[in-house]
């Protein structure tokens, strides 16, 4: 019977068997290499274009900062516009209410009295003056409720007093100068501002 021994051809196959695992791993562990660097090549890819948008949002963000106070600075400067812009209307109104003021005493100032002095303070017009009677007085007190212009006229005194040798009637009232729009300058009369004469 003929013997054959195995062991060199199993040894033999082991060592192939181990050879060929070994480059097995090899390729495997190239192949998670190349895997790994892959992965960190495209994350670093990540990073570096979030990067990129982290700082163009920085220089947006700073830029918008500026226009920020710039809108800041315009509304400022808005809100100071505006403030000057109604002082002006209200000089405007002011200036405009002094002539409708001017203008009504002289239209509704009767025949027989005289304006010595006028005072406004705010709407509130305080006059003092001389009439021939007591009823030039009331007469007075009527033009005045009745003016478009002028309203709640109150008589604060009235007295006999002598002036030039003649006796006549001082008195002091106060009227109230009504609220009137812009506009209504066109349909006042031409009469420019001038100061209450006497009548008669």
């Amino acid at each position: 019977m003929i013997r054959i021994n195995l062991l060199p051809w199993r040894e033999a196959r082991r060592k192939a068997q181990r050879q060929h695992l070994g480059v097995l791993g090899g390729m495997v562990a190239v192949l998670g290499l190349l895997i790994v660097g892959a992965v960190h090549l495209t994350i670093a890819g990540y990073i570096a274009v979030q990067s990129d948008r982290n700082e163009f949002l920085k220089r947006e963000n700073v830029r918008l900062d500026k226009e920020i106070e710039e809108i800041k600075k315009l509304k400022t400067e808005i809100a100071a516009l505006l403030a000057r812009k109604q002082i002006i209307e209200r000089l405007q109104a002011d200036r405009a209410q002094a002539v409708y003021m001017l203008q009504e005493l002289v239209q509704q100032v009767p025949d027989g009295v005289y304006l010595k002095a006028i005072k406004q303070t705010g709407l509130k017009i305080n006059m003092t003056g001389y009439a021939q009677s007591n009823a030039r007085v009331s007469t007075l007190m009527r033009n005045f409720a009745a003016s478009p212009y002028l309203e709640n006229p109150d008589l604060v005194e009235i007295k006999a007093v002598v002036v030039s040798n003649k006796r006549v009637s001082e008195f002091i009232m106060n009227v109230s100068l009504k609220q009137v729009q812009t506009e209504d300058a066109g349909k006042s009369g031409k009469a420019g501002p001038k100061a209450a004469a006497a009548k008669g």
